[in-house]
């Protein structure tokens, strides 16, 4: 039996996902560097967000966790494996993630460390793909005390967020 090959349907298929994963980076990395602007971006304007702390539209939901992790020290938000089944103009997603957060809790740096997917859908509307619909499950968490003086006795460039990480500024020393 011999598959039958359609050469427009594959590249179709391969750039809605290359466009879904981009908007899955621009998520992650709004949230890490605080710029609502990107992170808004990853959605469409009638998407709606179920994180379990909140859910809502995608503008309550970028409000939201950019206030939630602005109250954090830092952050970083790293995508695991991802499935993504595309149908048209329309797709399911499931996303596995990791999260650090450096929190206070009684005035004492902790580090909070979730584990989880989003089960998503996404749209393409005008061209471009879009979060539309997002639920977060966590599957693990764990606060811990921070374990990280090695970064307080090396002099290694920090991330940093609002605009001024580097990767935001690219201010070469030279």
């Amino acid at each position: 039996m011999t598959k039958t090959f359609d050469l427009e349907a594959e590249v179709r298929d391969l750039c809605a996902r290359r466009d879904i994963y981009d908007a899955l980076c621009r998520y992650m990395r709004a949230q890490d560097r605080l710029d609502p602007v990107l992170h808004r971006s990853a959605f469409h304007d009638d998407a709606w967000v179920d994180c379990g702390l909140m859910n809502g539209t995608a503008d309550e939901f970028v409000a939201f966790a950019q206030g939630f992790l602005a109250d954090c020290e830092g952050s970083q938000h790293v995508i695991g494996q991802v499935q993504i089944s595309v149908n048209g103009d329309t797709a399911l997603g499931e996303v596995y993630f990791n999260a650090w957060h450096r929190i206070f809790e009684a005035g004492a740096p902790k580090d909070l460390i979730v584990a989880g997917r989003y089960i998503d859908e996404y749209t393409c509307k005008n061209g471009e793909w879009r979060i539309s619909r997002r639920r977060e499950i966590v599957d693990w968490a764990r606060t811990d005390d921070p374990a990280d003086s090695f970064l307080s006795e090396n002099p290694l460039l920090r991330g940093a967020r609002r605009g001024t990480d580097f990767s935001q500024t690219r201010d070469w020393p030279f």
